[in-house]
């Protein structure tokens, strides 16, 4: 194991957090000869739940700059991604290539959220991403949700905020000052669950394709409910969709769902409450759908968030 490696194990041992330092398992391969591919600087924590008692591999990836010496004090912006299986290699190339050591995007920490060990991603983020079971006050023509388990976003919530980001923060040389998180989909519903209920737990948000569809467009009611409760709330928030997330004709377009408009409608519900410290805003990025989408905004957002010492450079 590589240094950094060793120090990250010595790290991991020393938190009392029940918790377990790990590189991924390398990849079943067809010749003998062949060798796994290891992400290099990125490491696997497994960290227990303690309301629950489940274990979660969080993956930690450093910048290139993180191990040079003349970064040795250097704290480092935080980006936590939801989806980790889908999301990080997107997110660390972006960081890598196009960040370009930190001219056009800033370097910094990936945190990505990874399933429950021995459980499937589509049922992690259908019990822990989203803010209310749709089981619960069926309609009818509503659809098959498919999973079992849906409306755990508070409690996962409460293991991000209480032990994996003061993990992080104990264990490496974060700015927990900037702390940006970043998803899509049902990603996205738990971005927004942490917005309205607590707020200040990330500077930035990049929410893409957010699923306010999802059991009758809770979510609105949910801000409805907060509304009431607050005078401010305090965060930056940008949120994306593709051009063919909306009603058409084409294949690519959906048949029954709005997913534009419901973007656009919750930004103005928010707006609409006039708080002072809130600075909120869609785009909508023409040629993309649902699946095709998350790239692009990821590197627009994260250009948004966390801009690099520039002039930028493209070439």
């Amino acid at each position: 194991m590589k240094r950094r490696g060793l120090l990250c194990a010595a790290a991991g041992a020393a938190a009392g957090l029940h918790s377990v330092q790990a590189w991924a398992q390398p990849a079943v391969v067809s010749k003998p000869d062949a060798a796994p591919l290891v992400l290099e600087n990125t490491a696997v924590h497994l960290l227990t739940a303690r309301e629950s008692e489940r274990v979660y591999p969080v993956w930690v990836d450093l910048p290139r700059s993180y191990g040079e010496p003349e970064s040795a004090r250097r704290r480092y912006p935080l980006v936590v991604a939801a989806d980790a299986p889908w999301s990080h290699a997107y997110l660390r190339t972006i960081r890598n290539f196009v960040g370009r050591r930190g001219q056009n995007i800033e370097d910094f920490i990936l945190i990505g959220l990874a399933p429950e060990q021995g459980l499937s991603h589509l049922d992690y983020r259908a019990r822990d991403y989203t803010p209310s079971d749709p089981r619960r006050r069926p309609r009818k023509g509503s659809q098959d949700y498919g999973s079992l388990h849906y409306g755990e976003a508070a409690r996962y919530q409460g293991f991000l905020a209480e032990q994996v980001l003061p993990f992080v923060a104990q264990h490496y040389r974060c700015d927990t000052r900037r702390q940006v998180f970043i998803g899509h989909s049902y990603g996205s519903l738990l971005g927004l669950h942490v917005l309205l209920s607590q707020p200040a737990l990330f500077s930035h948000y990049i929410l893409g394709s957010p699923s306010l569809w999802f059991d009758q467009r809770v979510m609105f009611d949910m801000e409805k409910a907060t509304a009431g409760r607050r005078k401010d709330l305090p965060a930056r928030v940008r949120m994306y969709a593709g051009g063919f997330e909306t009603l058409g004709k084409t294949p690519r377009h959906y048949k029954t769902t709005d997913l534009v408009g419901d973007m656009q409608a919750f930004e103005r519900q928010l707006r609409s409450r006039r708080y002072p410290s809130l600075a909120i805003d869609s785009q909508v990025i023409a040629d993309e759908d649902h699946f095709t989408v998350f790239p692009s905004l990821a590197a627009r957002g994260l250009t948004w968030a966390l801009p690099g010492h520039g002039p930028y450079t493209s070439g």
